[in-house]
């Protein structure tokens, strides 16, 4: 089955074939580091990290680059504030972003671009613009000539005269036409800033990933992402800058997730409702806030809850006891030949799995392709119940479970399966607890248990315990 991938720019799913063939070159906005990110930013690390994983396991060779906006009018506020330096706020939240991202099972990209890092391909990029009438300087400020694009609004699917009845702020009377907009913007005093052929400054925000899409993947690259709010005006006016340049597309395939709620509610600091990676990890294994962000397909909003949060605990907790119960069962498993029943589980198998891959195969439909996981996890579930488990079987099993884990990221990591005498051992450290009315330990000890994948049952004639 060809992988199909709803393109943002012509509104419909297309079949992915990239430039070259067998190699990928992707590109994903990523944060403005003035501070910790949230779980607003986590959605598309997360489910881009999953495209990343899949394009790779279906064979592609993937470069793919997220970049860091390490200086802008928000670092510039959070300087005067702290006292600090933008550099160092921007060292600062880039080594919380990678721990964040590190913590979130994120798979490194291949470049981590930086603004600070790429002025002088920025300054070039401008100057290019400005040798084709794209670009013109008011009085150190350098605008881009909307005017001249014709196709501004293509990603949106708006006109000039359309975008400029929605535009409610006050308009910079330098400008030859409303909707331009800046690319090199002149130093305040006391500001960070660079020399440019039009005085000191800094560059504005969108000219930084046209410079560094082209400094690290090329003019035109196979997908362009981010989220949702980004379509307008950031990737608009990235789409302006790069094809006014080049004459070439900037990207063949654009891709946006949705946005995410909080109880229903929009998240913004105003409303106090801002929820930070850093504190969600520490609340909940980083498998359950992948399966969360993942449970929704990635166009559609996503809402936040406390409910839905331990839900996905909860889910994840059955896919880790799956796992545990398969690597126990194979760890005693008998060699023996392959009877007609389990021929029969390992054809149900190769069809869930192939079930699995259509499902990714249909734009990354991650929660349709989470229900193949689950099928698989009850067709375990119901084989491990069977006194006798062979080798090829429960091997399969794990492999499809592994497989399909390598791509989403959603089961934890288990510790050795527990040996018979281990859990015995426990028992009885429970029961002698119980009788010191050490009822907390007890319990932790039949937590840790059940976590495992131990039930325990408290009968008249003692303890009874069976693995899930």
């Amino acid at each position: 089955m060809t992988l199909h991938v709803y393109n943002t720019l012509t509104r419909r799913k297309e079949a992915f074939e990239p430039i070259s063939p067998g190699k990928v070159n992707m590109y994903v906005c990523g944060p403005t580091v003035y501070d910790y990110i949230h779980i607003g930013n986590a959605r598309p690390l997360i489910f881009f990290d999953v495209v990343y994983r899949y394009l790779q396991a279906i064979g592609y060779d993937v470069r793919y680059v997220q970049n860091f906006t390490d200086v802008d009018d928000k670092l510039i506020r959070k300087s005067e504030q702290t006292g600090l330096s933008v550099p160092e706020i921007a060292d600062r939240f880039i080594a919380a972003f990678y721990e964040d991202a590190n913590g979130l099972k994120v798979r490194p990209a291949a470049a981590n671009p930086r603004v600070t890092e790429t002025m002088r391909e920025i300054i070039e990029f401008i100057r290019g613009l400005e040798a084709k009438g794209f670009a013109y300087e008011k009085g150190g400020d350098v605008f881009f000539r909307t005017s001249r694009f014709a196709e501004y609004g293509k990603l949106s699917h708006q006109n000039l005269e359309e975008l400029q009845l929605g535009k409610r702020i006050e308009v910079d009377p330098r400008k030859e036409h409303p909707l331009d907009f800046v690319l090199w913007k002149a130093a305040k005093p006391g500001e960070i800033c660079w020399d440019s052929p039009w005085g000191v400054g800094r560059p504005g925000w969108h000219i930084e990933c046209s410079a560094m899409v082209r400094q690290h993947l090329g003019v035109t690259i196979d997908i362009h992402g981010g989220g949702h709010d980004l379509q307008f005006p950031h990737h608009e006016c990235e789409i302006a800058q790069s094809e006014a340049l080049h004459d070439k597309p900037l990207a063949k395939y654009w891709m946006h997730n949705g946005y995410i709620q909080i109880d229903n509610e929009k998240m913004s600091k105003s409303l106090g409702n801002v929820v930070l990676v850093k504190d969600l990890r520490a609340r909940y294994k980083s498998e359950a806030i992948r399966f969360f962000m993942l449970s929704s397909h990635y166009r559609s909003p996503l809402n936040f809850s406390e409910e839905v949060m331990n839900q996905a605990e909860q889910s994840v907790a059955r896919l880790e006891n799956c796992a545990v119960n398969l690597a126990h069962r194979l760890s005693i498993a008998v060699e023996q030949g392959l009877s007609a029943d389990g021929a029969a589980v390992l054809s149900r198998v190769d069809a869930i799995l192939a079930d699995f891959h259509a499902r990714m195969k249909d734009d990354f439909n991650t929660p349709d392709a989470i229900t193949s996981m689950f099928e698989l996890v009850s067709e375990a579930n119901v084989y491990l119940q069977r006194e006798v488990a062979e080798i090829p079987v429960l091997e399969r099993l794990q492999k499809a479970l592994l497989e399909m884990d390598g791509i989403l990221g959603i089961v934890p990591e288990a510790g050795e399966p527990l040996l018979d005498e281990e859990i015995e051992r426990l028992i009885a450290e429970r029961t002698e607890a119980r009788q010191a009315k050490h009822w907390a330990r007890a319990d932790e000890i039949r937590d840790m248990l059940l976590a495992r994948g131990i039930v325990l049952e408290d009968t008249p004639q003692g303890v009874r315990w069976r693995r899930k």
